[in-house]
């Protein structure tokens, strides 16, 4: 079973089609608290015409030719699978053609993620689903009657998790949509996570307590390397913070005290808490009154709750100003 929450580092394509900087990118999300690293396998020419737009936030050269570039062989990416066991993160690779898949699968890729733009590519999803391989489908730009088709179609797999996703770059936090995690939930009761495109920390954090057991968030050595997703991700140093933040927001979830165990809290109940004290020096037989009674600092004596039990009986024997007033001893 995974940990909860698992943490996957959208790596994506910020290496450029550098495979040392895959690596490099692969030891520093690993040494930044992630569990799985993700990355796209682009094969232009099955994916794409070459006259395809471009999204609004990429601009500086046409995707067909950025796709070949920036592409890894069959050998590469098997080195690419070698560092993510020796750093013990889990490979996560989203495909965007049939022939990705084959790619994939020519050196036993362990899992899949659905990109959001690939919802209801349903031949895609059928070859992923016959692999009978881990499956994380994302959710962005897609319709609640889209993903009722793609969860049937997927429902072979072994483990099978969800991602809520808003495919906006940079998400404003007004459209993260966290209340579509929980009507997952129950919609397909399957795992659910969030794919989180915000530039902050606080929309996962918030997640976890609506049930995300999966957080990725995208992840860069650097956001001034060049490509769409560098500027919107966060940095090793930014990632590590992230991660300690998500696991202490579990810890905190999972953590449930009993009220009445204040064993925790016995040495502080004496340094903060008050004891009934005598006011003034008081001779033996004074019947008490509240006007003989002060309530200090520290909790060692009898507590100031107490007060009415004491109230109206005589002293045993006198008392100094600032005597702990014992029930059974002093009266």
């Amino acid at each position: 079973m995974k940990k909860s929450p698992y943490i996957i580092a959208e790596i994506g394509s910020t290496h450029d089609g550098s495979l040392g900087i895959a690596i490099n990118s692969v030891r520093a999300a690993a040494a930044s608290g992630a569990n799985c690293v993700k990355f796209q396998c682009h094969l232009s020419q099955y994916e794409t015409l070459p006259n395809a737009p471009n999204p609004p936030y990429f601009d500086l050269e046409d995707r067909y030719t950025y796709f070949i570039r920036t592409a890894f062989s069959r050998e590469q990416w098997s080195q690419l699978a070698e560092v993510c066991h020796e750093q013990s993160v889990e490979l996560l690779v989203s495909p965007f053609s049939l022939e990705a898949v084959d790619l994939l699968e020519s050196f036993e890729i362990s899992s899949y993620k659905i990109p959001s733009g690939e919802v209801t590519n349903h031949p895609l999803l059928e070859k992923i689903a016959s692999t009978h391989k881990p499956v994380y489908l994302s959710s962005g730009m897609s319709t609640w009657a889209e993903l009722d088709a793609a969860v049937n179609i997927l429902k072979s797999s072994p483990d099978l998790t969800i991602l809520q996703c808003s495919s906006v770059y940079p998400c404003p936090p007004q459209s993260v949509g966290l209340n579509v995690i929980k009507q997952m939930k129950e919609r397909y009761k399957l795992p659910v996570g969030l794919s989180d495109h915000t530039l902050g920390v606080s929309a996962s954090i918030l997640a976890v307590s609506f049930g995300a057991t999966v957080i990725e968030k995208h992840f860069t050595l650097s956001r001034l390397l060049y490509g769409s997703d560098a500027k919107h991700s966060l940095e090793p140093a930014d990632f590590h913070h992230f991660s300690r933040a998500l696991n202490e927001a579990q810890l905190i979830l999972n953590s449930h005290i009993n009220k009445d165990d204040i064993t925790e809290y016995m040495s502080m109940r004496k340094v903060f808490q008050k004891s009934i004290v005598s006011k003034y020096d008081l001779p033996a037989g004074h019947v008490l009154t509240i006007s003989d009674l002060a309530f200090k600092k520290p909790g060692e004596g009898i507590s100031p709750s107490e007060y009415r039990s004491i109230i109206g009986l005589p002293l045993k024997q006198s008392v100094s100003h600032d005597t702990y007033i014992i029930p059974g001893f002093h009266v």
